[in-house]
């Protein structure tokens, strides 16, 4: 059984053919899915399609997009023995200006905050922003993290590694070189499988789906130089005991 640790199914491109795609995904091995809500309304519907079979939630807020983050505070402490994480939750500083840096900056150590209060795991998002993510981590203590298609350096991934957090790879590993590096870089015990769904497909500019969280678990097959079965073996025994899922 694969886990697919971060994606959206409640995602207008791929929520229409939900039935199919679990299905398909399940075809392809895949076990659990982790379906992340963004923003208040999105965190609802992950919780609606959520069955706590295959499908499990977590709740979060994009970066970019922080009006409002106080209900999803406030749903993330009402909803915290329904959900297996918060997130995605972070910072992305690929289309910020400096004020929204800030901003983002605190929004994020109150996210970080909350998850140590609730002892729930954290999910990342840290695009242009991985070495900024990982000061602010480690500066509030945080513990049982996930870095969320981790685009930042290998040698930065190392700080990381250090603290015990995890790197979750998405589909996308078959064709960035970056994301080559850093699984290169990362023992197996730190890495999750990930689809990101819809985004971060392993083709460019088509739309992304859980089961290709296979393509992942055989790209670190082939980088590792180990086989598919241990990489299937040990990044769902990573993913069940950060998220305390039991199979």
């Amino acid at each position: 059984m694969f886990i697919d640790v971060h994606c959206h199914l409640t995602d207008e491109a791929i929520r229409a053919n939900l039935t199919k795609l679990i299905e398909d995904a399940k075809n392809s091995g895949i076990g659990i899915i982790v379906t992340s809500g963004l923003g208040y309304e999105d965190c609802l519907k992950a919780l609606e399609i959520s069955d706590y079979k295959m499908i499990f939630p977590s709740l979060g807020i994009m970066s970019y997009e922080l009006e409002g983050y106080e209900s999803v505070l406030n749903l993330i402490e009402k909803n915290a023995k329904k959900i297996v994480a918060i997130g995605e939750v972070g910072l992305d500083f690929h289309i910020s200006v400096k004020s929204d840096k800030e901003l983002q900056k605190r929004v994020f150590k109150e996210f970080i905050t909350l998850s140590s209060d609730l002892d729930l795991p954290l999910i990342v998002h840290s695009r242009s922003a991985g070495r900024h993510a990982l000061k602010i981590l480690i500066e509030c203590n945080a513990k049982n993290v996930i870095m969320h298609a981790f685009d930042g350096s290998s040698s930065h991934s190392l700080i990381g590694i250090e603290k015990g957090y995890f790197f979750s790879i998405p589909p996308s590993v078959v064709r960035s070189v970056q994301k080559q590096k850093l699984v290169s870089k990362l023992p197996l015990d730190n890495i999750l499988l990930e689809s990101d769904a819809p985004a971060l497909s392993p083709v460019p500019g088509s739309t992304n789906v859980p089961s290709n969280v296979r393509i992942s678990a055989e790209v670190v097959s082939k980088i590792k130089g180990i086989s598919l079965k241990k990489v299937e073996e040990i990044t769902t025994e990573n993913a069940m005991r950060i998220l305390r899922i039991r199979a």
